[in-house]
């Protein structure tokens, strides 16, 4: 799988996101921030993304995630660290 199929899928379920997606082989590293984030812990932020890459994990074509995922209120209280 690609990176852009990969982003492309991401910008579908997360539309109002900023998306960075990295990969290394089968190995994909995410960072999302986006308002759909807010008020949900971090397992269900997690749970939400890996949904969209359920069937590419099933099928092997990504091995593992690495994600952060961030409001934008957590982004920009990061940034400003």
């Amino acid at each position: 799988m690609q990176t852009d199929e990969i982003k492309r899928r991401l910008i579908e379920r997360f539309v109002d996101a900023h998306i960075d997606v990295n990969l290394d082989g089968s190995h994909v590293n995410v960072t999302i921030v986006s308002n759909s984030f807010v008020g949900l812990s971090p397992v269900k932020k997690q749970q939400s993304v890996y949904n969209v890459l359920a069937d590419a994990i099933a099928s092997g074509a990504i091995h593992a995630v690495n994600m952060k995922t961030y409001t934008p209120d957590e982004w920009q209280n990061i940034q400003l660290s």
